[in-house]
């Protein structure tokens, strides 16, 4: 299928098939809304530092914490849709956590700190739909080793998230943030607009005050844009940074899991407990910071002009930045996607071998979508089905593909340092959010691809505004994840403006 439905036919099927609400919270499911709790404000986009503090001193409970979290949830998601499912045991993790804290044992920083975590992330017991009817009804039966890390540290499982379905692998016109399970995720900013994806959820759970952090994944832009259009900060590391088992993959090899949240310093403390390894949370200073900022090519203006006002910020604050050109060579594009559908029949079916009741095989989730009344209601599977036809042949050659590809961005983002003696370089995440309903999602540029086909890490902050729409901007260019952390702080501080969320500013209680 390769027509898109008219503007009604697609608003019907984004709606048709929702969870009911033992599955998906509606404004009643979890409590009342927030102006009829009867519980004080807790602020729950305060750093987590800082919430982390408050619980260690029991000056805050976990209890507390997470039944904001839940309020927040019950009195926005019914607009936002941003929430696939809550955990029934929240509240009793949250339970456990006060006792640890009480007993002078927290296990780590974030320790009751609530976490949503998107649904191609497996959970014991919860969801674990990728967004596709075909994986709903029987979750997955382990925790994915990060979710085991996650829980290890005390964090509070709170829920599962929208993405755009199988990680925006289906289709080459599939729609973000929408999946057949959870529907159109939209934007906290301006609800007619889009959230980006794939991972959708998490980052307009946590623009809209749903959660302090969330969990997303990355193949090659589904942490950084929707963060950049949410207006929210996310951490894409590098591949291998934070285990991969457990996850819906596209491809094991590219990629990545990484955190979300209002503060960047949030996502690094988040990272450092999962990885076990520190993380930088101090800007670097800027008179000693050389920043490449890279316009790129056919990106939206307000976006390049954002991007521009955000080089001033950093010289008013003592840092050089001069220009970069750099062109994407079409043979490393090419040989990224050739390796990536390559890659992507035996990674998924390894992960579907561990599944119970799931389809075995990519052969037998195309015939099933067939089937199904909704799954191709609003677009095709033609990636699905181009990656089904590859032969034998053409999977031999995908490491070398993926060899070439990944040492031509490398050696670009390596001169580009090197040539204009910078540090790092900067650019536009991608365009504002585009209207959800004005019929196909648009062909849009963004800065995503040569980091991820390096295998390099990609730091997104808030950086502006096009009228009520976040524009966000990408640091990359270091390997390494705490070179790289510093001048994405730096970053942040001069050019992180920031917004109430349209959906949060007639609240009662913020």
């Amino acid at each position: 299928m390769t027509d898109r439905p008219a503007t009604e036919t697609r608003r019907a099927a984004a709606d048709f098939g929702r969870p009911a609400t033992e599955t998906r919270p509606d404004a009643t499911a979890f409590g009342r809304p927030v102006a009829d709790s009867g519980r004080p404000a807790i602020e729950t986009d305060r750093p987590v530092a800082e919430l982390a503090r408050l619980l260690r001193s029991c000056a805050l409970s976990a209890t507390e914490l997470v039944s904001a979290s839940l309020d927040r949830i019950s009195a926005v998601d019914p607009v936002v849709r941003a929430v696939l499912a809550v955990d029934a045991t929240a509240l009793d993790q949250a339970r456990a956590a006060d006792r640890r804290h009480a007993a002078g044992r927290p296990r780590s920083p974030l320790d009751g700190i609530p976490v949503l975590l998107k649904d191609n992330i497996d959970t014991a017991g919860l969801a674990g739909t990728a967004g596709s009817r075909l994986l709903a009804g029987t979750p997955p039966d382990r925790d994915a080793e990060v979710v085991a890390r996650l829980r290890a540290a005390g964090a509070v499982v709170l829920g599962k998230t929208n993405l755009t379905e199988w990680g925006n692998f289906r289709s080459t016109a599939s729609i973000e943030g929408w999946s057949a399970v959870g529907g159109q995720t939209r934007n906290p900013h301006d609800p007619e607009h889009s959230p980006w994806g794939s991972s959708a959820g998490s980052a307009a759970a946590v623009a809209a005050g749903m959660t302090p952090l969330a969990l997303g994944t990355e193949t090659d832009g589904s942490l950084v844009c929707p963060a950049g259009v949410c207006g929210v900060a996310a951490i894409k590391p590098a591949p291998g940074t934070l285990p991969v088992t457990g996850v819906v993959p596209i491809s094991t090899v590219q990629d990545t899991i990484g955190p979300l949240a209002a503060r960047l310093e949030d996502a690094a403390l988040c990272l450092a407990v999962l990885t076990g390894h520190p993380m930088p949370t101090a800007p670097a200073p800027p008179e000693s910071v050389r920043v490449g900022l890279w316009h790129v090519k056919g990106m939206a203006p307000e976006a390049q002009d954002v991007a521009e006002r955000a080089a001033e910020r950093l010289r008013d604050a003592g840092a050089v930045v001069v220009p970069v050109e750099l062109a994407l060579p079409r043979d490393m594009l090419v040989d990224g996607l050739d390796a990536l559908c390559a890659e992507f029949p035996p990674s998924l079916e390894q992960y579907l071998s561990g599944r119970r009741g799931a389809p075995a095989t990519l052969d037998e989730i195309i015939a099933a979508n067939r089937l199904d009344p909704v799954e191709l209601a609003l677009f095709g599977q033609d990636l699905f089905e181009r990656c089904a036809a590859l032969t034998e042949a053409d999977r031999r050659l995908a490491p070398d593909r993926r060899r070439r590809s990944r040492r031509q961005a490398r050696d670009l983002l390596a001169a580009a340092l090197a040539d204009h003696g910078v540090d790092v370089l900067m650019a536009a995440t991608s365009g504002p959010a585009w209207r959800i309903d004005d019929g196909p999602d648009p062909f849009t540029r963004t800065s995503s691809t040569l980091p991820a086909l390096a295998g390099h890490p990609n730091i997104a902050v808030p950086a502006g505004f096009s009228g009520e729409l976040p524009i966000g901007v990408s640091l990359f260019g270091p390997a390494d994840l705490p070179e790289l952390l510093p001048y994405a702080l730096l970053a942040e501080r001069c050019c992180g403006e920031r917004r109430t969320p349209a959906v949060l500013r007639d609240l009662p209680l913020r």
